[in-house]
């Protein structure tokens, strides 16, 4: 059974710290290395938000963000233990979200499009409180 399973979320105050983690397995993920790995995020009453990727190794492992976690947040990948993991400092309040996990292959000008990712998991909530 293909799984991607997210921890890590939390409350936490204005300008601290989290860091999310993503467990893959299952048979698909036996090539791990070469699925680009992707956040997201989504409050209620609007659509999944593009937060930060980081491609396969077919593209080195390239990391991409959104503009507004750029500097601020950080992709990393263990394709050892199929663990990717997204370190968030100086957290917002506008932050506050369910994260999301997604294993895919897009190429390279389409990253952000979330319908081109095969696997999800079932969130983590983030609260960042003022």
């Amino acid at each position: 059974q293909v799984q991607l399973v997210e921890s890590g979320g939390g409350l936490v105050q204005a300008g601290g710290s989290l860091r999310l983690s993503c467990a893959a397995s299952g048979h698909t993920f036996s090539t791990f290395s070469r699925f680009t790995m992707g956040w997201f995020r989504q409050v209620p009453g609007k659509g999944q938000e593009f937060v930060a990727v980081i491609r396969g190794s077919e593209g080195d492992y390239s990391q991409h963000y959104a503009d507004f976690v750029r500097g601020r947040f950080s992709i990393s990948r263990d394709n050892a233990e199929k663990m990717v993991y997204l370190q968030m400092d100086s957290l917002r309040p506008e932050d506050t979200a369910v994260y999301f996990c997604a294993a895919g292959t897009p190429i390279l000008s389409q990253l952000t499009e979330n319908s081109l990712y095969l696997f999800w998991g079932q969130g983590t909530q983030v609260t960042v409180s003022s």
